[in-house]
């Protein structure tokens, strides 16, 4: 990674814009929902936009908690037993979490990019993958999921309905009342503006 400088101009005003939709509240929302996940020990992080970000940064929170949300036989992440310090281990680790979370469901989307979190450009794009992925653990409903089902929205789920032959014959003799009806229609008695006025 290359040092960067302070940013100056547009590229401040839009990374301060950025920075402004990361949510706080949201943020102890899912501490609390990472703790319940994969227990204690992976700590917690210091409150605020950057503790959430060092605490996240080398990937191995995130790969546990997309490991917890699997049955205990096919866990999709391969943890080292050290936490990586090498930056393009971090990096991979993370890039790990991302195709995980792809395959659990989260539509790409709602996916941050790797630099998104190591480099804290868009820690916010980190909050809105961690709340599908979370909505998407609530919604199947499948043992693995931990902790308060209120921290997160299910998503809408397919009800399909089945008609027996007969009754989809007999959908074909009602006329909705969307369609309108023609009962009582003439033209009599409309007319549009004043008549012809012939003078000789």
């Amino acid at each position: 990674m290359a040092n960067k400088g302070p940013a100056y101009g547009m590229s401040r005003d839009v990374q301060s814009k950025i920075e402004k939709k990361y949510d706080d509240e949201l943020e102890d929302r899912l501490v609390e929902w990472i703790l319940a996940q994969c227990g204690s020990d992976v700590g917690r992080p210091e409150r605020g936009r950057l503790g959430f970000q060092v605490w996240l940064k080398n990937g191995i929170v995130l790969s546990r908690l997309v490991n917890s949300l699997y049955p205990a036989g096919s866990k999709p992440v391969k943890i080292p037993d050290a936490p990586p310090t090498m930056v393009f281990k971090q990096m991979e680790q993370i890039a790990q979490f991302l195709k995980a979370a792809e395959d659990y469901g989260v539509i790409k989307t709602d996916m941050f990019q790797t630099v998104d979190l190591f480099e804290a450009k868009d820690m916010a794009a980190v909050q809105r993958t961690l709340m599908a992925l979370g909505s998407l653990a609530v919604t199947k409903n499948d043992g693995n999921y931990h902790g308060d089902p209120n921290w997160f929205m299910k998503k809408a789920q397919e009800h399909k309905r089945e008609f027996t032959e007969s009754q989809l014959k007999e959908g074909k003799n009602i006329i909705g009342l969307q369609m309108g009806t023609n009962k009582g229609a003439s033209q009599a008695g409309m007319s549009y503006g004043r008549p012809r006025q012939i003078i000789s």
